[in-house]
């Protein structure tokens, strides 16, 4: 399927690499080719739609607020398209549904089908990575925004920093792969727009709906894995039982719910688990959910606006964090942070958080990625530094091994 795609210049690859934590409605949801694009989220008109909104259309959600700092990765701030090609494998079955526009099911099934089911390839030589942020001037933000937390400006800030490469060359599709093979991830996705494009493996679910029924999935609370079995379910013990991330966790429940209420029927709005613990390749987090019936009042449209952006990845209050983000942090987050989904013929949809991803922007060289962590008055700045790392080291594992 992958190698299917290569010859499309707006495709998008979502991959749901056979998690479990539902709500969960394909196993592999694919789109290919652009029947139609910047199409307006509301304006699906009963097709198919995907596509994107950079954290930066927080801008056009609180007029208040700005982006100081450059964009190079390549994404226009919102974009959706309707696709030529649809191919998707229901949850749980295995079973391939292909539909298009302007071919045969059976032609399309017969293309994939030949294409070589190998991606192979060496590291990409030469991404030498350089970091916004020093040890000691990321500690010192930190301990800037704690700051603020004492003065009562705000009580948690997702502080994010860049690490970049210039005039790299890679193969987006051999690193999509080597990464989905490292750190297989619910809402895993490859995503290209012309010259930009996303390599993503987020563990972390933004909105999905159904039906009437809103879900969103915050995460907040983050401890390393151990190859050693007994070692590693201490690491997981301890991350169910420390008091600061679990306060991490409820902060953002709480925001979340209120997100949720401004769409949500009165008294709909619920916690079906808070501080559900799940553990991925490179590290185990705290994932709470958070679920209401939607107002017949309210569209789809106005849900994500709603809820947008997440409150995982900024902090609260959330205008307030997000002004102060733009003045500490020091690269623009552009789709880090923001969210990438799909809307189904039937108005349902669903979008991930754009986090533990890679960004390439193939017209410059321009090779990105971001991490970050909540920050609060219990913070611990050469802790927090840890976690920024931690983070990283599995986006840059990508480079370092063999194909």
């Amino acid at each position: 399927m992958l190698n299917w795609l290569r010859p499309f210049s707006i495709f998008a690859y979502l991959d749901n690499n056979q998690y479990q934590h539902g709500p969960n409605r394909f196993e592999l949801l694919v789109a290919a080719g652009a029947a139609g694009s910047n199409i307006p989220f509301g304006e699906a008109g009963g097709d198919w739609l995907f596509g994107h909104l950079e954290y930066d259309f927080k801008n056009q959600v609180e007029p208040r607020l700005t982006s100081r700092h450059q964009a190079r990765q390549g994404f226009e701030e919102q974009f959706f398209f309707k696709p030529v090609h649809v191919a998707y494998i229901p949850y749980g079955t295995h079973t391939l549904v292909v539909e298009s526009l302007d071919a045969a099911p059976e032609a399309i099934l017969e293309a994939i089908l030949g294409q070589e089911a190998v991606i192979e390839g060496p590291a990409p030589a030469g991404v030498s990575w350089q970091y916004r942020f020093t040890k000691e001037a990321y500690i010192d933000a930190v301990e800037q925004v704690r700051g603020h937390i004492v003065e009562g400006d705000c009580y948690e800030l997702n502080l994010c920093t860049e690490a970049y490469a210039t005039a790299a060359t890679i193969d987006p599709w051999l690193t999509f792969h080597r990464l989905n093979r490292l750190n297989p991830a619910p809402f895993a996705a490859f995503y290209r727009t012309h010259d930009a494009f996303l390599v993503c493996a987020s563990p972390e679910r933004f909105l999905f709906k159904a039906g009437d029924e809103l879900v969103s999935q915050p995460i907040k609370g983050t401890a390393r894995r151990s190859s050693d079995p007994a070692t590693d379910e201490r690491l997981k013990t301890a991350l169910y039982n420390d008091e600061k991330e679990r306060a991490e966790n409820v902060m953002i429940v709480d925001l979340v719910r209120n997100d949720l209420a401004r769409s949500c029927r009165t008294g709909s709005v619920s916690v079906p688990e808070l501080f559900g613990i799940y553990s991925f390749p490179q590290v185990h987090q705290l994932i709470s959910t958070v679920s209401g019936l939607l107002k017949e009042t309210v569209t789809p449209e106005q849900a994500i606006r709603h809820a947008f952006p997440m409150g995982s990845m900024t902090g609260a209050p959330k205008v307030m964090v997000m002004e102060l983000i733009e003045q500490y942090e020091r690269s623009r987050r552009g789709l880090y942070a923001g969210t990438l989904g799909y809307s189904s013929p039937g108005g349902d949809f669903d979008f991930n958080v754009v986090i533990r991803s890679l960004f390439y922007n193939s017209a410059t060289g321009y090779l990105s990625y971001q991490t970050g962590g909540a920050i609060t008055y219990d913070s611990v700045a050469a802790a927090e530094w840890e976690e920024v790392r931690l983070k990283a080291r599995a986006m840059e594992q990508v480079f370092l091994q063999a194909g």
